[in-house]
C-alpha cells in the first residue's frame, strides 16, 4: 500500500497596494522572506521604480478629493481603519511572531497601533484650531494663517517597527489631507501588507495610501527625486542615506522630514506635530473698515 507524500507547504506571495488594488511587482521579482531558523516563510514582492512612480500617479490622482473632505469624514475612516486593524488583531499578532517578535511585544504593539489610529482621528478637527492663527497686523486688515496638506507624500517607514512605526507615519500623513506612498521595512514586511487589506475594508479612497514592499536601498532615491512629491519622510536612515535623499529632494524643493531614534512605542511618539509635519501654510489678508 503506497504511502501518503508528505505535503509541502506553500509560501505566500504577498502583493503591493497600488490605487485600492493588489498588483504583483511589474519587476517580476521577489525576495525571500525568511524567520530565524532560515526557512522561508513568504515570499515579498520587490517592488521597482515604475511600481513607485505607478503609485505616485495614483496618489497625486486621490489627493484632491481626500483633502476636500470634511475633517469630520477623516477622522470617522481613521477610526474605520481602527476598527478594522482591532478586528483582526490576532492575524497581526501571528504575522509578528512568525517573523521572530515575541508574542508579548506583538500583542503590545498591535493594540498600540489600534491605539495610535484613534489618537490622530481624534486629531482630525483640532489640530487647525491649534496651529492656524488670526495674526496682528499694523494696516487695515483681517490676517489669517491656516493650514493645507502639502500633497503627495513619500514615506520610508521605520525598519524596525513593522507594524507601529509604520502606522505612526501614515496616519498623521492622512489625517491632514495627503496622500501618500509608503515603503514597508524591509525585514517585516508582513504586517504593511496585511495592513493594506485592513485599509482596503475601510472606507478609505483607492490611492491616499499605497503600499509598496522591497528594497530600501533600490527605492530611497526615488522617493527622494521624483518630481511629483512634495515631502518625504524618511525613518531611521543611516548618514549616506540622508545625505543623499537631501541633495535629491533639493531639486524641487521638496521637504524632508527624517525621523531617527524614535521609540515608537512610546507616547512621544504620537503628536499633533507630526500632522503639522506635512501641511502648508497659507495666509490670507481681508481688507476691513471703508
Amino acid at each position: 500500500m503506497a504511502t501518503q507524500a508528505a505535503r509541502i507547504p506553500v509560501a505566500k506571495t504577498y502583493k503591493i497596494y497600488i490605487g485600492g488594488k493588489f498588483p504583483r511587482t511589474e519587476s517580476g521579482r521577489y525576495y525571500d522572506l525568511q524567520n530565524a531558523k532560515g526557512k522561508v516563510i513568504a515570499n515579498i514582492c520587490r517592488s521597482s521604480r515604475k511600481d513607485f512612480r505607478n503609485a505616485v500617479v495614483a496618489a497625486r490622482a486621490a489627493q484632491p478629493g481626500w483633502a476636500s473632505a470634511s475633517a469630520y469624514l477623516r477622522g470617522q475612516i481613521l477610526y474605520r481603519i481602527a476598527e478594522m486593524l482591532e478586528g483582526r488583531r490576532e492575524q497581526f499578532i501571528a504575522e509578528m511572531t512568525v517573523q521572530g517578535v515575541g508574542k508579548k511585544a506583538a500583542t503590545e504593539e498591535v493594540d498600540a497601533a489600534v491605539d495610535r489610529l484613534i489618537y490622530y482621528a481624534g486629531w482630525a478637527d483640532k489640530y487647525q484650531q491649534i496651529f492656524s492663527a488670526v495674526n496682528p497686523v499694523a494696516s487695515s486688515h483681517f490676517n489669517f494663517s491656516v493650514l493645507e496638506a502639502t500633497g503627495v507624500v513619500s514615506i520610508l517607514a521605520p525598519e524596525s517597527s513593522g507594524l507601529l512605526g509604520l502606522v505612526s507615519n501614515i496616519a498623521p500623513t492622512i489625517v491632514g489631507g495627503n496622500s501618500c506612498v509608503v515603503l514597508a521595512s524591509e525585514s517585516l514586511p508582513l504586517n504593511a501588507v496585511s495592513f493594506a487589506e485592513v485599509l482596503h475594508a475601510s472606507d478609505v479612497p483607492g490611492g491616499v495610501v499605497n503600499l509598496l514592499t522591497g528594497y530600501r536601498s533600490e527605492l530611497a532615491g526615488q522617493f527622494a527625486s521624483h518630481m511629483d512629491v512634495n515631502a518625504v519622510i524618511c525613518c531611521d536612515a543611516d548618514d549616506d542615506t540622508a545625505a543623499d535623499i537631501q541633495v535629491k529632494a533639493a531639486d524641487n524643493i521638496k521637504r524632508v522630514i527624517a525621523r531617527d531614534g524614535i521609540n515608537w512605542s512610546k507616547a512621544t511618539a504620537a503628536s499633533p506635530y507630526f500632522v503639522a509635519d506635512v501641511q502648508e501654510t497659507k495666509t490670507t489678508w481681508h481688507p476691513i473698515g471703508s
